[in-house]
């Protein structure tokens, strides 16, 4: 049984410097259904965006200067701004550990490398919509909660690939 999401309703703010990938980005949510996207191809018509407008989720590209990561932190410092807290998905074809560190620390909520694909995209999309981490605000962070909760694996099986079986008293003493 497949079951079907309808994004219609979201209110989507797309960022991208080149104009080519704002409109590639924006066909790609458009095909999606969501039908309320307001793109920009600048750091400051975002910025002027998000002050006039509620928002329900942001897809930027941080640029080559990585002006979209101040954006971010921008934003998720805004008290009392109705766009604080919308989940925030980062594309960029500069996905060096030091970039996704980055972008992570300024409070995004997920980072995908380009190029992508429209089905990873909506993946990452269905995602944040789901996720249901708290925002926390810790030094100098403010951003959902980076910490997730590990899970014990099922009754009897192991730990590893290479462990024995959990005897029932160690699940129990476990939890």
């Amino acid at each position: 049984m497949s079951r079907w999401i309808n994004l219609e309703r979201v209110a989507l703010l797309t960022l991208d410097e080149s104009v080519h990938g704002c409109k590639i980005l924006t066909q790609i949510c458009r095909g999606f259904g969501i039908r309320t996207i307001r793109a920009c191809t600048s750091v400051e018509e975002a910025r002027n965006a998000l002050t006039t407008a509620p928002f329900d989720l942001m897809i930027a590209d941080p640029g080559a200067s990585g002006d979209g990561v101040e954006l971010i932190r921008w934003l998720r410092r805004q008290e009392q701004h109705p766009n604080r807290f919308i989940p925030i998905i980062l594309v960029s074809g500069h996905s060096t550990p030091s970039s996704v560190r980055r972008a992570r620390d300024s409070g995004a909520n997920f980072f995908v490398a380009k190029p992508l694909t429209p089905a990873t995209l909506l993946d990452r999309i269905l995602w944040v919509s789901r996720d249901r981490r708290p925002y926390v605000e810790v030094g100098k962070y403010l951003g959902p909660d980076r910490r997730f909760k590990v899970e014990e694996p099922p009754t009897g099986l192991g730990r590893r690939n290479n462990d024995s079986t959990i005897d029932q008293e160690d699940t129990e003493s476990a939890a």
